[in-house]
């Protein structure tokens, strides 16, 4: 991708795995949000759902298939039906929501990743690996449940390990400054300004502009020259957790139910996963180093019409920041695209205005 075609879906790309935003600009949801159906053109299938929630479920579908928006749509005129893989995946959305509903009680546990993990027509025959499964990955945990530390436990390390509470509580502002590296080996420089409790702004400095992710600490938003993007329910919340300067605090109040597994190995360190749920919303899953108590790991996950959205956040190379340790390096990854952002510089409790946290307005009209 050409570095000029890149900054204009860049906020799209950060937030949505590279698909156009279709809808242009966008308000602040409403008292009475529209459907897909009333906002978008020649929607047939997910005409029913929520607007804000047709573009998550192309990111599925895209991730799903390991396919582009054009694959299915005519560039610049997604309301055309000129494409035969279109037509298709209306039917196969049908297909899955009618198994679904007659064999799974209308429980979601069919989705279009069930058959093609990531290929665009299914594998119909088994593939042959060089990988043997052993008793204890046939089994599924390795350690059993009574032997696993509890996730509170593992909480308050990660806590202390970053600093305490006491500590945290005493950073009001950060801004930090360094590079992003994305589209492959391309860096760019960012900004990134902090604010407690729950506020922050990055700034990715482009020849031709800035692309800006923002969350005010009530909504967040993406914005690019000329484009501005209000981000949903569920996308701001995402946003609240990468903004909350507490959260090795907070994190304990925010889900209702915690369990420990073991966890994976991530960039050589050996792990737990504490897991956070809510009824009826994705899991959090944090992975902590078994040593120290960091967080060198964090999946989350976007829920959509069709299925769940992931993103994992790789933290590494933290440092003491007058009592309080943070990463200066995170890697943040989805199924169609990843960028990694490296920190140079950082300061504490400078002066940050409130203005680089006010929400944008949205792009006059072009006219004619």
């Amino acid at each position: 991708m050409k570095v000029r075609a890149a900054i204009a879906v860049f906020a799209s790309v950060l937030l949505f795995g590279g698909i156009a935003l279709v809808a242009g600009a966008q308000s602040p949801a409403s008292d009475h949000p529209k459907t897909a159906g009333e906002q978008f053109k020649n929607i047939q299938v997910l005409k029913d759902v929520p607007a804000d929630q047709l573009i998550p479920a192309m990111q599925f579908i895209t991730a799903s298939l390991g396919v582009d928006c054009e694959y299915c749509h005519v560039e610049r005129a997604f309301d055309k039906d000129d494409k035969k893989p279109k037509v298709t995946a209306r039917k196969m959305m049908e297909m899955m929501m009618n198994i679904n509903k007659e064999s799974f009680d209308g429980h979601r546990e069919v989705t279009c990743y069930s058959c093609h993990r990531g290929a665009a027509k299914p594998v119909a025959v088994p593939i042959i690996t060089a990988e043997v499964k052993t008793p204890e990955m046939m089994a599924g945990e390795a350690t059993p449940p009574s032997s696993l530390p509890k996730p509170e436990e593992l909480l308050e390390k990660y806590l202390a390990a970053v600093g305490g509470a006491g500590a945290l509580g005493k950073v009001k502002t950060r801004i930090e400054k360094g590079t992003i590296t994305a589209f492959g080996n391309k860096q760019f420089p960012i900004e990134i300004y902090s604010k407690a409790p729950d506020m922050r702004v990055s700034v990715t400095h482009f020849a031709q502009g800035e692309s800006v992710t923002a969350f005010n600490g009530k909504i967040g938003w993406l914005q690019v020259p000329g484009r501005v993007h209000m981000m949903n329910s569920q996308e701001s919340a995402e946003a609240r957790i990468d903004a909350d300067m507490t959260f090795a605090t907070d994190v304990v109040k925010m889900y209702a139910k915690f369990s420990t597994r073991e966890g994976e190995q991530v960039d050589g360190h050996n792990t737990w996963l504490v897991m956070g749920r809510n009824e009826g919303q994705p899991p959090l899953k944090l992975y902590l180093d078994k040593s120290s108590g960091l967080l060198v790991r964090m999946e989350r996950y976007l829920d959509s019409p069709l299925g769940y959205n992931p993103t994992q956040i790789d933290y590494a190379d933290y440092r003491d920041n007058n009592g309080v340790k943070i990463p200066y390096k995170w890697t943040v990854a989805r199924p169609n695209n990843r960028f990694t952002v490296q920190v140079a510089d950082v300061q504490e409790n400078a002066p940050v205005d409130d203005a680089k946290f006010a929400v944008p307005q949205p792009p006059a009209p072009p006219t004619h």
